[in-house]
């Protein structure tokens, strides 16, 4: 007797689709961010509410109450000593862009340089710019000061220009960035069809470097804008003052001079300004992908 078995196909059934469950955010992350982002925008909201006030108003009304005098403590302000304030302004911009313009060009440089060239005492020249990262910069203050002034450049924009073009973070993070984001590859392949090491730096690896250049720029701009104790200690001379000089000037003056302090509050608010509009202009270049800058084939 003869057995045949028969296969039947095997009928598999769809199962529904579940419909993906989504994280909630965390309470107590959400209440952390509002905390730190209360903590960081009630200055700038206080200041802004200050600097609406007059010198009567400043100290006998409530804090943050806000008032109609803004336009008139700008205008005071920009009227004193012929508009000395945006002179302060002006040589602000100068240091701050022009010395993280350099210090970034600079910092590409060497970062790119020890991140894809093999040289004798490479490990050694990294761990000296490690080191430098851990100084302050006050401490280098007052030898800077000695050095400048043995070739009489203290009290000139040269003494606030020269100390803020070396930034050894700066090139700590052009090193990171060019080891992670330019391929030897394209760098060889580059090599081979013929391009210049500076041909190669300037139109490969530095639009790759973009996004992180853009923030090395950011700090260096912000570091320089916020200093104040290089300028303090190299400059004599008020028409050569950064705000932070200056609006610590006009400050000893409230202690004789009440009005002052609006001015000092006014000048305080004008001077967050260039910042934000510098970081709201640059946010567009980062970039997540590290290879968001190279060159389509």
């Amino acid at each position: 007797m003869t057995t045949t078995s028969l296969t039947r196909p095997v009928v598999r059934v769809a199962q529904p689709l579940r419909p993906e469950r989504r994280e909630r955010p965390s309470v107590l992350g959400s209440a952390v961010l509002v905390v730190g982002a209360v903590y960081c925008l009630l200055p700038v909201l206080w200041v802004l509410v200050a600097s609406s006030k007059s010198a009567n108003e400043l100290f006998s009304t409530f804090t943050f109450l806000p008032s109609t005098h803004l336009l008139d403590n700008v205008a005071e302000l920009s009227g004193y000593r012929g508009g000395l304030y945006w002179r302060w302004m002006l040589n602000t911009a100068l240091y701050a862009g022009v010395g993280g313009g350099l210090s970034v060009l600079i910092s590409a440089m060497a970062g790119y340089a020890l991140a894809k060239y093999p040289f004798r005492g490479k490990k050694l020249v990294f761990n000296l710019i490690l080191a430098g990262v851990l100084v302050p910069g006050v401490v280098l203050a007052i030898p800077q000061y000695l050095l400048l002034a043995e070739i009489n450049l203290t009290n000139t924009y040269w003494s606030v220009l020269l100390p803020s073009l070396i930034s050894p973070y700066g090139i700590y993070l052009c090193r990171i960035y060019a080891a992670a984001s330019v391929p030897d590859e394209l760098l060889e392949a580059a090599r081979t069809d013929g391009a210049s090491e500076w041909r190669t730096f300037s139109r490969i690896a530095v639009p790759l470097m973009g996004p992180g250049l853009v923030t090395v720029f950011l700090f260096q701009f912000v570091g320089i804008w916020n200093n104040f104790m290089l300028p303090y200690i190299m400059l004599g001379n008020d028409r050569l003052y950064p705000l932070t000089v200056g609006l610590n000037g006009l400050l000893n003056q409230g202690a004789s001079q009440p009005a002052m302090y609006t001015s000092v509050i006014t000048g305080s608010l004008l001077s967050i300004i260039p910042l934000a509009a510098l970081f709201l202009t640059l946010q567009r270049y980062w970039k997540v992908d590290l290879a968001a800058g190279s060159v389509k084939a």
